[in-house]
């Protein structure tokens, strides 16, 4: 079985443009390496490598490509290209055109799930930074681009401390309140593999920062969920709209402060799935690509 661990020049190992957290492209394609063993091979090469170069591969996983989001109907489109070139790609395209726009957190709260109160703007200016301080009646709040990963774009304000008056986000927006437990406690990582919870963690932010990603700083530990909380996870991901559970799932939750967990994200597209958290996923990660494959 050859594999293809997508990528892109930000995260391929001897790129002059790597990315100081590309550490995490290698953990990653270890584990699934050791995993897979002598059953097959895998490949880390850019998603944008010409399309005859990737078809010759059986499967492909979305390992790191992590510039799609400024690109994401290419990236759409080269899906789309593999899985008609008869490649399996994991996660599929109708699973990922579905998770590429944050507007899912919507319908899952349709769906019954707990989520963090939000407002929609398409273009986000000052005035729409003001009116959710009275909407949510709260003093901080984040802005957040719908396409969008690793909090790059991201912005937070106070009332004290307001947008200038010529900021703006010039994309679809999400703006929610700033939840304390996010510095507090920190952000509960929940990691699915077809289907079963594999692990657990906990990222935490570092120096007054709210952002738990390495990039700024942020670290991670091993987690022994209290049942409630592995149960609100479970339930997220019971709701995932489709009919055959994704290979990956990484269902990320933070605490309100009734104390209920809320899904702030719901990543099914390039996660980092945290394999020094978990010990098994690279066999489980290995034995669920050569399901589908074969």
């Amino acid at each position: 079985m050859k594999i293809a661990f997508l990528a892109c020049p930000a995260t391929l190992p001897g790129s002059p443009t790597r990315r100081p957290d590309a550490f995490e492209h290698d953990l990653y394609i270890d584990a699934l390496r050791a995993g897979i063993g002598n059953r097959g091979t895998v490949t880390d090469i850019d998603w944008r490598a010409p399309l005859e170069t990737l078809a010759q591969f059986d499967a492909a996983i979305l390992g790191t490509p992590w510039d799609y989001t400024e690109a994401k109907d290419e990236f759409l489109a080269r899906l789309g290209e593999l899985e008609q070139a008869g490649v399996t790609v994991c996660n599929p395209l109708a699973v990922v055109r579905w998770n590429s726009d944050k507007l899912y957190l919507k319908e899952l709260g349709e769906r019954g799930a707990v989520t963090i109160p939000t407002v929609w703007p398409e273009r986000a200016g000052p005035a729409d930074v003001l009116a959710a301080f009275e909407h949510f009646q709260t003093d901080r709040v984040v802005v957040k681009r719908r396409v969008g990963a690793g909090a790059i774009g991201q912005d937070s304000f106070t009332r004290d401390n307001p947008p200038p008056a010529d900021w703006s986000l010039d994309q679809a927006t999400m703006i929610q309140p700033f939840l304390p437990a996010i510095q507090t406690e920190g952000e509960q990582s929940f990691i699915f593999i077809d289907g079963a919870l594999s692990h657990a963690l906990l990222k935490q932010a570092t120096g007054g920062d709210y952002r738990i990603q390495t990039l700024y700083g942020g670290f991670e530990t091993p987690l022994d969920p209290a049942p409630a909380d592995r149960a609100a996870a479970e339930a997220v991901f019971a709701l995932l709209p489709f009919d055959q559970p994704p290979l990956y799932a990484r269902i990320d939750m933070v605490r309100l402060e009734d104390g209920r967990l809320a899904v702030i994200e719901a990543e099914l597209i390039e996660p980092y799935l945290y394999p020094e958290q978990g010990p098994n996923l690279g066999s489980m990660l290995a034995d669920g690509i050569l399901r589908r494959a074969s």
